[in-house]
């Protein structure tokens, strides 16, 4: 091994400064300027050296480059250009939370728990989660290569993926049965405008029934989560009192949301679907319902992220999203790394999650393959087999 010590020793800093042990991060950084072989920008260093220190907590703090940044503001309004992949960093690489509705990830067959092993030919092993999402947005009509592992498949699958202007809409509704007065809703994503279309969805429904709505399927199917406060809106919809979600952080007191009886919705039957893809704002909704007994659960194990980031913007356009709580359901159940287990598990055919179908009468999410979850929902409906918890409204 050869050595060749620098021509002149690096700066020192004032050990009398507060954060002293950062002398040691610039100081090498002084070392790298002044002597690597390869010209570099500090400030590509210095978002390495913070991405780094952020892969050390939590897969969900992380560093949003300016880009990625601004992408993500787009995603909670609803419109934004890239593949439409909602992704967690796990020890070993990138993993998919889920695909959003109608984006070009969901049209090429990728799945919730699909794991990312290259992003245009290059490793995710150790890419920080900010960096993969930033390779993956780009312009409409721009191609992106993935590489996913998939459990049951024995080799690596490559998709090419043409990015694109991706439009969401929060709520889908359909009716299931007129006669009936039931209904089904589905919530995709929690963005600004969420609880709203909810409230529009269910007025639609109860205008085409033609009276009040006897029966609803909420489906929370690979829905990534979003917004903490339209989670805690939605379900104070079906709520009239009790709590809904509790969130602890560090050196503070907890803070408890609990439910109202304004604008609660009547006390009808709810099922609740959700699968591995039903993360965060969607895992509060479904552990505040189920605790309430507001709602029967018909689906497979929810994904597990019960942490709360807040989202801090910095100086250069990047931003720092930071874990500074922890959520409990109503029962103070953690969520985090367990997710919510149904109360009545079915599991999905073939492990598909369902697809974003024309939705037809009877079957909302379209007849052109199974779903054993939504069927199994729609016959708890018919056979009334809901009891209606202490939270639930008037009906």
């Amino acid at each position: 091994m050869l050595v060749a010590w620098p021509a002149a020793a690096a700066p020192r800093r004032d050990p009398a400064q507060p954060y002293r042990s950062l002398d040691v991060l610039a100081e090498v950084l002084a070392y790298i300027q002044n002597s690597y072989v390869d010209e570099t920008k500090e400030q590509d260093l210095v978002q390495g050296a913070v991405e780094g220190m952020l892969q050390r907590l939590d897969p969900y703090s992380v560093l949003l480059r300016p880009d990625v940044y601004r992408a993500i503001r787009d995603e909670t309004t609803g419109e934004f250009d890239g593949v439409g992949l909602e992704v967690s960093q796990v020890a070993d690489g990138i993993v998919v939370v889920s695909p959003l509705a109608d984006s070009p990830a969901e049209r090429a067959g990728i799945l919730a728990g699909d794991r990312i092993v290259a992003v245009d030919g290059s490793p995710t092993k150790e890419m920080p989660v900010g960096e993969a999402t930033r390779r993956m947005k780009g312009a409409a009509g721009s191609q992106v290569v993935l590489t996913i592992e998939r459990a049951g498949l024995k080799e690596p699958r490559v998709f090419t993926l043409v990015r694109d202007h991706v439009r969401t809409t929060s709520v889908d509704w359909r009716l299931l049965d007129r006669g009936a007065g039931t209904a089904y809703v589905r919530i995709r994503t929690f963005q600004d405008r969420t609880d709203r279309e909810l409230r529009q969805a269910l007025d639609g429904a109860r205008k085409e029934i033609g009276g009040p709505i006897q029966g609803l399927i909420l489906d929370l199917r690979n829905n990534p989560g979003g917004l903490l406060d339209q989670a805690v809106r939605v379900a104070d919809r079906f709520l009239s009192k009790g709590v809904i979600v509790t969130t602890e952080a560090r050196g503070k007191q907890p803070e408890v949301e609990e439910a109202h009886e304004k604008d609660t919705e009547p006390g009808y039957p709810v099922v609740l679907l959700v699968n591995r893809g039903s993360a965060s704002a969607s895992e509060i909704v479904a552990g505040a319902l189920q605790d309430q007994g507001r709602a029967v659960l018909v689906g497979s194990q929810t994904f597990g992220k019960g942490s709360v980031q807040t989202v801090v913007e910095l100086d250069d356009g990047s931003a720092l999203k930071l874990t500074v709580a922890r959520y409990f359901t109503p029962s103070h159940r953690s969520i985090q790394d367990r997710g919510v287990t149904p109360d009545v598990p079915v599991a999905a055919v073939d492990g598909s999650p369902p697809s974003s179908g024309t939705p037809q009468m009877g079957h909302p999410d379209g007849a052109t393959h199974p779903d054993p979850q939504l069927d199994r929902a729609i016959d708890l409906l018919r056979a009334a087999r809901i009891f209606r918890g202490p939270g639930a409204g008037t009906p």
